[in-house]
């Protein structure tokens, strides 16, 4: 059985053209969809023009950032098998799989949202989540309830 290779996909990763920020260059790889990274960066790019129009008090990077940070789990529920049982046990989350998940939540509720251009869509999600509303937010504190609900369970972690 061979060893597993891990890629050097975080070293390789180039910022985006714009910005010069790698979290930007990754939030876009994660949404593309069959290789059309310049579509999903022109999508990108157009909702951060929304949010410079709507949004006067910080930069578009800056709220782009801030909702990823308001995203972001803190703790997860992990299913654990103990004795004939499975257990929702609380978990922390480790900083690369927090950004994953909020990238991934954030993505999922932009695809979500139907009838309007997805450019208005992202930019709305976005600037919903800088202010601690939205979507993605509900789904993170439904994540953090479920873990809060679970803690007797804390135990059970390794």
């Amino acid at each position: 059985m061979g060893r597993k290779r891990f890629t050097a996909s975080a070293k390789q990763l180039a910022p985006d053209p714009r910005f010069a920020s790698k979290m930007v260059a990754k939030f876009i790889n994660s949404f593309m969809t069959n290789g059309k990274k310049s579509t999903v960066q022109r999508f990108f790019y157009d909702a951060m023009d929304i949010i410079e129009k709507k949004i006067s008090d910080a930069t578009p990077l800056e709220v782009f950032e801030k909702a990823i940070e308001n995203v972001k789990p803190m703790i997860e529920v992990r299913s654990k098998r103990v004795g004939g049982s499975n257990y929702q046990v609380p978990r922390p989350v480790n900083r690369k799989r927090q950004t994953t998940l909020a990238f991934r939540w954030l993505r999922d509720s932009i695809r979500k949202g139907k009838g309007r251009p997805i450019r208005e869509r992202m930019a709305k999600e976005l600037m919903d989540a800088y202010r601690g509303e939205g979507t993605a937010m509900t789904t993170r504190e439904n994540v953090h309830r479920m873990a809060e609900a679970n803690k007797a369970f804390a135990h059970f972690a390794r």
